[in-house]
């Protein structure tokens, strides 16, 4: 490369390019350069120094890697303490600590206020000297952290030298205080790797930032998805902040991150209504807060309204509605949901979590339940996931009496009282007998609802009443009702039953696929139904169908072949499509349904993979299909395009890449479409 000076030069410049594109893609999340660039760089980089050993400096982007094993954590003893907040739960309480620090102040006093996301972390200090990051500690007891520098140098979002934009020199003391944490996507991500590989899931984002923190093996941090956001300036030399306000500024210009929509208040009213605003969007972020966090903005306020023994006076975290409870569980009981699957759910002492009082609770299926070791009679933590479904965490075993009962899966349905089956390779338990009284309100409301059998004006509602009222004891007697049986239901006039029946009459002439999809069979919706109506001219020829002449069918996996053989071979199920026979459904396919449409995508293989922003991906395939196109599950050498939506599978973006497939957007795709 030339002489031992061009070598530091370059080590330099490519220093400086990776810091700003580290930058970039970790903090500001607008990357300008590709993963492979970014790449090619790096390894560039550490083969310079790998040359020149005596050039590697301990900021250089080759040292954020994990290093030894450390036998305990060393103690660091805070310059000013990282204190706790007082926190309040309503608003009343807020408006109370308002008058309070006025009383401290002048009545008249000017007060703006910092209004932040209150992360649920791990609070941590970062200590750079002329602009070199020599120490990272965690809060500890506010007063004595932990010295876990070696860790959190693994973070990508943490510079290990500032600054890294602009060129004013950086202080020569900065003490950074921020909130490491595990955004929520990837620490679902992480939790399915551990699962697939036999590893205890995390029970949430923050416990799983915390734990990987405090790690003594360094590489461990290193493979968690860590981030963080910066809250305060702890002590700086070489510059004078005024408040709050200008601190997260300040942090910012030295290339940390900090939370989007933080906000300077002039009130506390436009405060107040900031909390409103977090706590709407609260689900929509990716990452877990529990509040929000006002703050006197003024550092000359801050100093006169001083700090109490454990929480400073002039900062209050208001925080949001619990999102988790402590009950008890009185009972594992069943549901049997409209497909058949016998769905676990809990019975539990009425408890208030996000102002709502839960008495039950989901536990999604048996394999989870044993995984979580749930038992009857447990002290139970409950979630309210999303804000809406209420669902069990797991059990504080701590609390045990052993009086608990180990549950398991009843061998017949609790309604029906028929065997229950549990598919090869699955984690449900089902009841596949059509008639069963427990799926009957749903399988009803399948089988009228547009894309199955279409019957105008009939919803759940009325599923629900035909069902009580004893008028539909299997869908097949939707085509056996009489006008004088309905007039007899509050509501009904001879005009609306008139409707309602002509509706009935006009569905027995659906295209046969309407028909199959409203069967309600297991894994068969609207796209596998065209599918195998393609395949099949009749009803009576998909019923004789084998596993073997199911599973050759493209698109159709050896699970859903069983799930058909299955619904077939039970004798109620038979006896309901003869049923529907002799009301004069129809039973065969039209001409337009034996094969794909000619369009502008015939003789195109398409693959799907993500979720598009307008179309669920059933939604997509008959698209396409409608337009000629043909879609399958994997990618081959015959595949044309691979049909991207956010969050897509990684095995089959990287076949694809293989292959050298082009992907396309789904706006792509209507231009395909439309001939651009």
């Amino acid at each position: 490369m030339g002489s031992d000076e061009d070598v530091r030069k370059r080590i330099e410049r490519l220093r400086k390019v990776i810091r700003y594109h580290s930058h970039r893609y970790h903090v500001l999340d607008d990357p300008e350069i590709t993963d492979a660039e970014y790449d090619a760089l790096m390894a560039e980089l550490r083969e310079l120094e790998a040359a020149h050993p005596k050039l590697v400096t301990p900021d250089s982007p080759t040292q954020r890697v994990g290093g030894e094993p450390l036998p305990q954590f060393e103690k660091v003893e805070h310059r000013r303490p990282l204190l706790s907040l007082d926190n309040a739960f309503d608003e009343e309480e807020v408006r109370a600590w308002e008058r309070r620090i006025r009383r401290l102040l002048a009545d008249d006093a000017d007060i703006k206020y910092t209004v932040e996301p209150k992360i649920d972390g791990l609070a941590v200090a970062l200590t750079y000297e002329e602009g070199r990051l020599v120490q990272g500690a965690t809060r500890g007891n506010g007063f004595v952290g932990e010295d876990v520098t070696q860790n959190l140098r693994t973070i990508p979002a943490i510079p290990l030298r500032i600054p890294l934009v602009g060129d004013e020199p950086p202080p020569s003391y900065l003490e950074a205080r921020g909130e490491v944490y595990m955004p929520r996507d990837r620490f679902e991500e992480l939790n399915r790797r551990r699962e697939v590989a036999g590893e205890k899931p995390f029970a949430n984002p923050r416990n799983a930032a915390a734990g990987s923190v405090r790690q003594l093996d360094p590489s461990i941090t290193l493979s968690r998805p860590l981030s963080i956001f910066m809250y305060a300036v702890g002590h700086a030399q070489g510059v004078t902040l005024e408040g709050q306000w200008e601190a997260l500024s300040f942090v910012r210009q030295m290339g940390f991150p900090t939370a989007e929509n933080i906000q300077l208040c002039d009130d506390l009213e436009q405060a107040l209504a900031l909390y409103q605003k977090w706590l709407d969007q609260r689900e929509a972020l990716n990452y877990e807060a529990d509040g929000v966090v006002i703050k006197v903005d003024s550092f000359a306020q801050q100093l006169a309204l001083g700090e109490g023994a454990h929480a400073p006076r002039w900062a209050i975290a208001y925080k949001f509605p619990a999102h988790e409870g402590v009950t008890k569980l009185l009972r594992i009981a069943i549901n049997v949901g409209r497909t058949g699957t016998l769905n676990p759910y809990a019975e539990l002492e009425p408890v208030q979590v996000g102002g709502v009082t839960i008495s039950h609770a989901t536990l999604h299926n048996e394999e989870d339940i044993h995984r979580k070791d749930i038992r009857e009679g447990d002290t139970v933590i409950v979630k309210r996931a999303g804000d809406v479904i209420p669902q069990v965490v797991g059990p504080i075993k701590e609390l045990r009496t052993g009086d608990e009962k180990v549950f398991e899966i009843p061998k017949s349905c609790p309604a029906c009282r028929q065997p229950v089956v549990k598919p090869e390779d699955e984690v449900m338990y089902y009841c596949i007998n059509a008639s069963c009284p427990a799926q009957l309100g749903g399988r009803v409301e399948h089988f009228a609802s547009r894309g199955a059998m279409d019957i105008e004006g009939f919803g759940e509602r009325l599923a629900r009443t035909f069902v009580d009222k004893g008028l539909l004891g299997d869908v097949a007697d939707f085509y056996y009702l009489k006008a004088e049986d309905l007039l007899e239901l509050e509501g009904f006039a001879e005009q609306s039953v008139a409707s309602l029946l002509k509706a009935i009459e006009a569905s027995k002439e659906r295209p046969l696929w309407h028909l199959v999809t409203a069967l309600g069979i297991r894994g068969v919706g609207a796209v596998v139904a065209q599918v195998l109506v393609r395949h099949f001219a009749s009803l009576g020829e998909l019923m004789a169908a084998s596993e073997g002449d199911l599973e050759a069918i493209d698109r159709l996996g050896p699970h859903t072949a069983k799930s058909i053989v299955g619904f077939f071979s039970q004798e109620r199920n038979r006896r309901l499509v003869e049923k529907l026979r002799r009301a004069g459904v129809r039973m065969r396919r039209l001409p337009e349904e034996a094969g794909p449409q000619e369009g502008p995508l015939s003789g195109l293989t398409f693959v799907i993979t993500g979720t598009l922003p307008t179309m669920s991906r059933e939604g997509a395939a008959e698209f396409i299909e409608a337009r000629g196109g043909r879609v399958t599950s994997s990618i081959s050498r015959n595949t044309d395009y691979l049909l991207l939506g956010q969050r897509p599978g990684g095995a089959k973006i990287r076949r694809a890449k293989e292959l050298g497939m082009p992907s396309i957007t789904e706006e792509e795709l209507h231009r395909l479409v439309e001939g651009r």
